[in-house]
């Protein structure tokens, strides 16, 4: 699919961050712009027993990347809880 800039993300990306988000099978997916292709790509995936130092030590130093975080956490009620955030 298209967005109105032109760049398009890839069916794959997509399924990608369904399975993160249905099936819990990723901690992170962390995305790049293929500029060959105009379209957002997974460049990597984190699995559900990585942490987020994994995650951040994933991200390069120097270049642009969007990523999707699923933040596990007890509340106060003790409670389970799980958050996805987009990070840019």
């Amino acid at each position: 699919s298209s967005a109105s800039s032109g760049m398009g993300v890839a069916d794959h990306s997509k399924s990608t961050f369904m399975e993160l988000k249905r099936k819990k099978v990723h901690r992170y997916v962390i995305f790049k712009i293929d500029e060959k292709k105009k379209e957002v790509v997974v460049e990597k995936t984190g699995g559900p027993a990585e942490s987020y130092a994994d995650f951040v030590a994933s991200l390069p130093e120097n270049d642009c990347r969007y990523a999707v975080y699923d933040f596990d956490f007890v509340t106060a009620e003790n409670c389970q809880k799980s958050k996805i955030f987009f990070i840019a």
